[in-house]
């Protein structure tokens, strides 16, 4: 490079340049971390979101009844006291939860446990500004540890929350918890999205959990967890401690999930899903490398059930579902909810693997058949299943029960309490495969085998896909 004389006069102007630009950058520094000069530069708060919410946030006091036992306990001093001390008849029980109104009309959404028991019971809502209304449970469904509640106030109209896409949700967005933690009262509190999609937390059947670090505590069951906007994402639900205490880890039911459950209840109508007609598997990392796939992933098809609506759309055993209408799949529990939370009617368009090609099928949304008929029979008599209501399984039966969908034969579908089914421990959802060595196949062909007289019974039983045998009498 060859200098000249005005070589050094450009140096100079280009210091200066640098010089100015220091300057302001500098400046631009300073700015930005300036002290405020002002009340309102420094009050930055959550409180307008909360003061939407936390309105339709409501307690919910369940009071029931409930029978003393006459029973002998085997401790002789404890039966005498209980016999001259303690008044016969029932007792009263109490419950505390929370509860979230989510139509002006005075629709609730709590959980499940939180109710559980009441049928009989007298529940009460109290608002946060301290208005008492009785309610009366329209909906309950244990499988996703949800209930819904109508405020018995008609011509009032009730401050609600609506209900947010929890399916945009991202890790690391801001929430707020808002119930009534130990019965202390209203309280928030606030965090972030932990983790999406957790799917084995053990709380539910439809287990699809929001993760947050919000402190949820005893009490919190059912209140709400919002969004920056002030809408519902999710129904507090759970937490995992070792003491009872947030230890911040929290769940909550995603409102898509809730969305399908009030809508129900709303039209009066048992909640629907869509059956998918297959057995779905969890891919470990053994059957992804036998697939050629980079990381276990997905639902892998085991089995179809035949002219179901995924085997009419084309799926095969072997094939590997990623996603569900672009949202990603990551074991059956996770495609259950995705699929589970579209509603009857229409399609859903589903992304696969087969053979280490993607491809993507359209699935129609169509509710599961009850094929055959369930043909519902009362046991009695003196046989091990006196006191059980047995049906024909189906798939609309299965998904009434939690089950797998392709179990065929007869099933428990209620057991009366201190009846001898009771008694030998057969619970709803057992599925009774033979008795006496003869496999059954309909309600009606165990009604007639409970007819005779065995002195000795020989029962097999399925039960979370284990088979139980046992041997009743002599």
């Amino acid at each position: 490079m060859t200098l000249n004389r005005e070589s050094p006069r450009c140096v100079a102007k280009v210091l200066a340049m640098l010089a100015v630009a220091l300057l302001c950058a500098q400046a631009a520094v300073a700015q930005t971390v300036a002290v405020p000069d002002s009340k309102e530069q420094v009050r930055l708060s959550y409180a307008p979101v909360v003061s939407r919410a936390a309105p339709a946030v409501v307690n919910v006091f369940v009071r029931k009844r409930a029978q003393r036992s006459s029973q002998k306990t085997g401790d002789p001093f404890r039966d005498f006291f209980n016999r001259k001390f303690r008044m016969p008849g029932a007792r009263i029980q109490n419950s505390l939860g929370s509860g979230v109104i989510v139509s002006p009309d005075g629709v609730v959404v709590t959980n499940y446990h939180v109710i559980k028991g009441g049928e009989d019971a007298e529940i009460t809502v109290v608002l946060s500004d301290k208005r008492e209304f009785p309610a009366r449970v329209i909906l309950k469904e244990e499988k996703t540890d949800l209930a819904v509640m109508r405020l018995e106030a008609p011509g009032v109209s009730f401050p609600y929350i609506e209900l947010e896409d929890s399916d945009d949700l991202q890790v690391g967005d801001i929430v707020f918890a808002i119930g009534n933690p130990f019965g202390f009262g209203q309280t928030v509190t606030s965090g972030i999205v932990s983790a999406l999609a957790r799917t084995r937390v053990g709380i539910s059947d439809y287990q699809f959990f929001i993760q947050t670090d919000a402190a949820i505590n005893p009490g919190n069951s059912g209140g709400a967890l919002i969004d920056i906007s002030g809408k519902l994402i999710g129904v507090n639900t759970a937490i995992f401690s070792r003491t009872g205490a947030s230890h911040g880890i929290g769940f909550a039911i995603p409102a898509n999930m809730v969305q399908i459950v009030v809508q129900s209840a709303i039209q009066g109508k048992a909640v629907k899903r869509p059956w998918l007609g297959a057995r779905l598997r969890t891919v470990t990392s053994d059957i992804a490398e036998s697939l050629g796939m980079d990381r276990p992933a997905g639902a892998l098809v085991e089995q179809l059930w035949l002219n179901g609506p995924a085997h009419k759309a084309g799926l095969r055993t072997g094939d590997v579902i990623v996603s569900v209408n672009g949202k990603e799949v990551f074991d059956p529990r996770s495609f259950r909810y995705r699929f589970g939370t579209k509603g009857i009617g229409g399609e859903v368009e589903v992304s696969l693997l087969r053979d280490g090609k993607a491809s993507t099928m359209k699935i129609a949304l169509v509710s599961p058949p009850e094929d055959p008929p369930r043909d519902e029979r009362d046991i009695t008599g003196r046989n091990p299943f006196s006191g059980a209501r047995i049906a024909n399984m189906s798939p609309a039966l299965a998904e009434e029960l939690a089950l797998a969908d392709d179990d065929k034969g007869v099933v428990i579908v209620e057991v009366r309490r201190g009846s001898t089914a009771n008694r030998l421990g057969l619970k709803a959802g057992d599925i009774i495969v033979s008795v006496n060595g003869v496999e059954m196949d309909t309600s009606q062909q165990l009604e007639i085998v409970t007819r005779d007289q065995f002195r000795r019974w020989r029962v097999s039983v399925k039960r979370n896909n284990r088979l139980l045998n046992m041997i009743v009498g002599g």
